[in-house]
């Protein structure tokens, strides 16, 4: 089938019906390019449509000529190896195959696993090599009730400010440091994120990507890093030698080591969806075409907006896929993974990707982008859309039903919502509160942009009113509604947080938002410089009420699973919207709690309107657990301070809540346990 594959340079990189690509042979075992044993090293590459695969050798990662170059021996599989005796580690290797009489030009292969500097030639090593100490033990750990957020951070971004004392600025190792300040002595870096009370450092990509070079690390660079070039391989730039192959392995491993210490779990950003470039890229070095989806006329389908997408569902690349996700749990104990553009991949291989990882990890957090850039070019109903999330248990997609209900369209960054007062978002916020289920109170014919209920578990929502992508919340507030001074600026980020962290959705928000972040209205900050990107440690001290706020909503959600009942039918059963107007959401989370000493009933009070709005409870039993802009006597209390009942002091059951506030309401006897 390969000599019959490589007849036409054309038809070979475009143009080849999906039947001849279904028909390459695939591998049963792992995929696995270098085998090294101190007597021989084995090389293999997955080619099946090569007339010929050679295998340089090189002393250095990134200068020199080859040192030996071998022919590959074409095997079963579609695969061509070479055992080459001797002890060859610390060496580094480039494949090249030949194609319809043409060399594609060096690759350190599809599924490099360490690499030299700038990634452009892999690397001979022993991976026992570069576990840390007690890498062996290293494990997350799992509590009863946790709050379950998920912290998105850029290691740039957390690590560079000049106003807190890191010793590895920028560095995986940044995370490692324990007892990090601001200048005026409260806690930073990993000492903040522990006592935060989150629950997930999600860390932008962090395989070796391409747009920085790692040669030139003097030189100020700033990416993102949605920019793949070897997928199973940490980023070079965040070690502290991009030289050494090792250096950045063990860095990586000891910076989830010690999340984990902390009682942290880690999501690696993974983007399988496109490559940085699709030429020179290693998958179309190795076999031109597959790895790629096509128009019907030849021309690359491109619905990631970056030039090229994969084709998931292609045999290879779904194994590829699966078995990448497999490796990132069981060599770096990575516990989640965010799919950016997941509408991208066919649903069968997000499936694929779950059921392997739930085997290493039953409590493995997977969710993604529930859109494209583009259309994808797959049979409709087969994406991995939001839409299809119910189709895919265990994996959650982003919502901007709730995001843009809130502070209004991505597309239009001065366009406000329902943080304005306007109308016409409430439906939309309250299909957020319930986690994207059918709920008998949520009118989805007035949901902004799904019609109907597309999560089958609330857990398969991830709620959230910011990310990296986008404006920061403050600035978002600031561009859209302006002339506010900035205690309205507060209140508002303040509240919008509130009904994310009470939904019954996975909350999820950007680093530095608990320290009132700005991005210095910059919306789309890949490339921008650290003087953009870069969290001031300083607002750790100087905006205190908004810290102490964001924590007490992460302590909230792990008083209990109130605010986290992790089934559809309990979420029906417990929460109910009480009468409220078009500005104010007001629900009741009232059921059977996992203890037996009490029943869950909170009351969740929100008014984003313009006057104050009447409350009827349930009874007359309820206290102000946590209240903003409103103090358990019903006055309108002009600062952010977190506001409480005081000596038990009940609330009155005609409840007024003032405009632009928010309250959380629950019996004594919670608070009591909450207390415990």
């Amino acid at each position: 089938m390969a000599s019959a594959l490589a007849f036409s340079s054309l038809m070979t990189f475009a143009q080849q019906p999906n039947t001849a690509w279904e028909s390459l042979p695939v591998p049963s075992a792992p995929w696995l390019e270098m085998m090294y044993a101190p007597a021989a090293t084995t090389f293999q590459l997955w080619a099946p449509t090569a007339e010929q695969v050679r295998l340089r050798l090189y002393k250095t990662g990134h200068e020199g000529k080859a040192w030996k170059t071998l022919k590959l021996d074409k095997g079963a599989d579609g695969t061509w190896s070479k055992p080459v005796k001797g002890d060859l580690k610390g060496k580094f290797y480039t494949f090249e195959v030949k194609v319809d009489g043409k060399w594609r030009g060096e690759t350190p292969g599809i599924n490099a696993r360490a690499v030299g500097v700038n990634g452009q030639r892999a690397a001979v090593i022993d991976l026992k090599d570069t576990n840390p100490a007690g890498w062996e033990k290293d494990k997350p750990q799992y509590r009863l009730f946790e709050s379950g957020a998920i912290y998105e951070m850029h290691h740039r971004d957390f690590s560079m400010s000049e106003h807190a004392n890191f010793q590895h600025r920028g560095k995986f190792l940044a995370l490692t440091e324990k007892g990090v300040k601001t200048l005026q002595g409260s806690p930073a870096g990993l000492d903040h994120l522990k006592r935060l009370g989150i629950s997930y450092v999600h860390i932008l990509p962090s395989f070796d990507y391409a747009s920085v070079d790692e040669t030139k690390l003097d030189v100020p660079q700033y990416n993102w890093g949605y920019d793949p070039l070897n997928y199973n391989v940490p980023e070079g730039s965040y070690s502290t030698d991009p030289y050494q192959p090792e250096v950045r392995i063990r860095e990586f491993k000891q910076m989830v080591q010690a999340l984990h210490e902390a009682g942290l779990k880690v999501v690696l950003d993974v983007v399988y969806n496109h490559t940085f470039n699709t030429e020179g890229s290693n998958f179309e070095r190795t076999v031109p075409g597959y790895f790629f989806r096509h128009k019907a006329d030849g021309s690359l389908s491109d619905a990631s907006g970056c030039g090229n997408e994969t084709a998931s569902e292609r045999a290879m690349m779904r194994k590829f896929m699966v078995e990448s996700v497999e490796y990132w749990m069981k060599e770096y104990h990575i516990d989640g993974f965010r799919f950016d553009l997941m509408g991208i991949h066919d649903i069968e291989t997000m499936r694929s990707i779950r059921k392997a990882a739930e085997k290493i990890n039953p409590r493995v957090l997977i969710y993604g982008e529930g859109w494209a850039a583009g259309a994808p070019a797959l049979p409709e109903g087969d994406a991995a859309m939001k839409a299809e999330v119910h189709r895919m248990p265990g994996i959650a997609a982003f919502s901007d039903e709730l995001r843009d209900a809130l502070r209004g369209p991505f597309s239009n960054d001065k366009q406000p919502a329902m943080l304005a007062g306007l109308l016409g978002n409430k439906e939309s916020v309250k299909m957020g509160i319930v986690g994207g289920i059918p709920h008998p109170q949520v009118d989805y014919s007035k949901v902004n942009y799904s019609k109907s209920p597309w999560a089958e578990q609330p857990h398969q929502l991830i709620t959230y009113v910011s990310c990296h992508d986008d404006m920061c919340l403050n600035d978002r507030i600031k561009n859209s509604i302006p002339n506010l001074c900035e205690e309205e600026l507060v209140r508002l980020n303040l509240l919008a947080q509130t009904l994310v962290f009470t939904s019954q959705g996975v909350p999820f928000i950007q680093a530095g938002e608990e320290l009132f972040r700005d991005k210095k209205m910059v919306h789309n900050s890949y490339k921008s410089p650290d003087s953009i990107n870069t969290i001031d440690w300083s607002r750790r001290d100087s905006h205190k009420e908004v810290y102490a706020y964001y924590r007490e909503l992460m302590e909230l959600r792990s008083a209990d699973l109130a605010f986290s009942l992790g089934d559809a039918q309990k979420v029906r059963e417990y929460v109910s919207f009480l009468p409220s107007s078009e500005t104010s959401v007001v629900f009741r989370i009232n059921g059977k709690s996992l203890y037996e000493r009490h029943e869950l009933d909170y009351v969740v009070a929100v008014n984003l309107g313009d006057q104050p709005e009447i409350v009827l409870l349930p009874s007359s039993d309820y206290l102000l657990m946590m209240g903003l802009g409103v103090d358990a006597r019903c006055n309108a209390v002009d600062s952010n301070e977190i506001q409480r009942s005081d000596n038990g002091e009940a609330v009155p059951q005609r409840f007024v809540i003032p405009a632009k506030s928010a309250a959380v309401l629950c019996p004594y006897s919670i608070i009591r346990m909450a207390s415990n």
